[in-house]
């Protein structure tokens, strides 16, 4: 179904006109799906409010009351206005926006002189050039955006720069420019109506069972870690003394758990939907045991093989299923290769008796071709992207986004996961270190809004973790700061309620699929010198402070 949401008048929607490299139209494409404002493929036959450019190519220079001017070397433009280029470099670059930074990965050049509110942190040139009369503003700015674009949706943030969340930041510069060019932006944010973002509480099925372990590298790495890394951790300050004794009484318990004398401790699947009080979360689980999968290059590692499948656990599945959970695939070789993963999701398909099923890669496998595999395979959406060794933004996104590989899929970036806060190996974080890093995640999700997609083991409550606390605090937190907590499907869900709608012309309606049990869109409207204002639900969206125009 299509719901009208606003009309307008006339002329009230300023259009973006593009120009653009051929090769870069489906990257121009989803960006402003990210960045959903009214814009299209500039037409020869009409002037626009703001044109923006991302090519050495001719054009009409009159053409927008705001030209906006991209790319990361020389151009011709810059030596028809005698631009001054000071340096260019590729890659391996921040700039510095009102004392955020932006890290670029390809070209950037920067401009002789003063002035400008885009910098290079490293020399402090300016990264923009900005010409303003009563007539038009005129802005080169020293990278290729689409470029940009591409590059974090498709090989992602190196580690060092998982906390910034870059692709936003680029949305954030290009509508501070537009607004502070005097253009009123009419947007639909990645805000849910009535909450401030969205977050996801997501679980890993990857050890249900520690009587599925007995002489294992599994076993005997819980036993080291019980014994011996629980004293280490207490001695140095990261676990209780009280929960020192949990893991030693349950390294006690492993032979009676064997001998089903003792409840299996591992077993979790009920402490998940009693601390989570009602929420739906989605749980991921392995379709087939004993299969290790593949790399790249050969056969995965033997470790990498589950000792259970779907199959044995389907009755505590359904039972999830029952408290509104939502049960996706921990695949196994369907990043690879669409016949299997068509084997897997039939699998989860059978003993769930649901038609679309989300994937999660077992130790989130996945390559460039991956979206397309599992789009092929039928999969209803993907949530791998993220780090297993650190937390952030490896898409440099806060927002569900179409992979350029995909054609319908939709990829949930994974932000949070436990054992990249905690274990030695990755950031080994203690408690309130870790809570500063997702802190940090959360406040940017009400910054900019979109997702919070948090992974939480199935045994990472139980010995010898213990994270439950942890998690708790994690729940509590997002609650506090606004968010509609739903499974990964309802956000996918929603996310593609936002790509449905349309802007109807100049001064036509804003529609959009209606999405049943969804909250609504919102609508903002930004004018230079006034809070944005909501046409849905009271209150400004949180941003970036808006720079003013150095003309310098």
């Amino acid at each position: 179904m299509v719901s009208c949401l606003r009309q307008f008048e006339e002329g009230s929607l300023a259009m973006i006109g593009v120009i653009a490299n051929p090769t870069e139209l489906a990257v121009v494409r989803e960006f402003f799906e990210l960045f959903k404002t009214p814009w299209e493929f500039c037409r020869s036959d009409r002037k626009y409010e703001v044109l923006v450019c991302a090519t050495d190519s001719n054009f009409n220079k009159n053409a927008a009351k705001v030209l906006l001017i991209y790319g990361g070397q020389k151009l011709t433009f810059d030596s028809e206005e005698n631009i001054d280029i000071a340096s260019q470099r590729k890659g391996n670059r921040v700039l510095s926006y009102n004392g955020t930074g932006i890290p670029i990965y390809g070209d950037c050049v920067t401009f002789r002189g003063e002035g400008g509110f885009l910098r290079d942190q490293e020399s402090q040139l300016p990264a923009i050039r900005l010409r303003q009369s009563s007539e038009m503003v005129v802005a080169r700015i020293g990278y290729n955006l689409f470029g940009e674009v591409r590059a974090l949706l498709t090989a992602g943030q190196p580690a060092a720069n998982a906390a910034i969340p870059a692709l936003e930041l680029h949305i954030a510069v290009l509508r501070d420019l537009i607004v502070m060019s005097g253009v009123s932006l009419t947007e639909i944010p990645p805000v849910p109506d009535g909450y401030r973002f969205i977050a996801c509480l997501t679980h890993d099925v990857d050890h249900p069972s520690i009587r599925l372990h007995k002489f294992d590298h599994t076993m005997f790495g819980f036993l080291y870690r019980a014994i011996l890394g629980s004293l280490c951790n207490v001695v140095c300050g990261r676990m209780s003394f009280h929960n020192l004794l949990i893991n030693w009484a349950a390294a006690v318990k492993v032979p009676f758990v064997h001998l089903g004398i003792a409840r299996d401790f591992w077993y979790e699947f009920d402490s998940y939907t009693k601390l989570e009080k009602g929420l739906r979360s989605s749980f991921f689980v392995i379709p087939f045991k004993g299969r290790p999968g593949r790399t790249g290059s050969g056969p995965a590692p033997s470790r990498r093989a589950s000792p259970y499948g779907a199959n044995e656990i389907a009755e505590h599945v359904r039972k999830l299923m029952s408290a509104g959970c939502e049960i996706g695939l921990h695949g196994i070789d369907a990043w690879f290769e669409s016949t299997e993963g068509r084997e897997e999701l039939e699998e989860i398909r059978r003993i769930t008796g649901k038609s679309d099923i989300g994937v999660r890669m077992h130790w989130l496998y996945f390559r460039e071709q991956t979206p397309g595999t599992l789009e092929k395979a039928g999969a209803n959406y993907d949530s791998t992207v993220g780090y297993n060794e650190t937390v952030g933004y490896r898409a440099g996104t806060t927002q569900a986004y179409k992979p350029l590989e995909a054609n319908q899929l939709l990829e949930l970036p994974l932000h949070i996961m436990d054992t990249a806060l905690f274990f030695p190996g990755h950031l080994h974080l203690f408690p309130k270190e870790a809570s500063k890093r997702v802190g940090a995640i959360i406040d940017n999700a009400v910054r900019f809004g979109g997702v919070v997609t948090v992974n939480w083991h199935d045994r990472s409550i139980a010995p010898e973790r213990l994270w439950g606390d942890f998690y708790l605090q994690l729940i509590d937190e997002l609650k506090n700061k606004g968010a509609w907590i739903a499974t990964a499907a309802e956000a996918v869900s929603w996310f593609r309620k936002r790509r449905s709608a349309t802007f109807e012309g100049l001064g036509g309606e804003l529609t959009a699929e209606i999405g049943a049990d969804l909250p609504g869109l919102r609508l903002i409207v930004h004018t230079r010198g006034k809070a944005p204002q909501d046409s849905l639900i009271n209150g400004a969206v949180s941003g970036l402070a808006r720079p003013s125009l150095d003309t310098k």
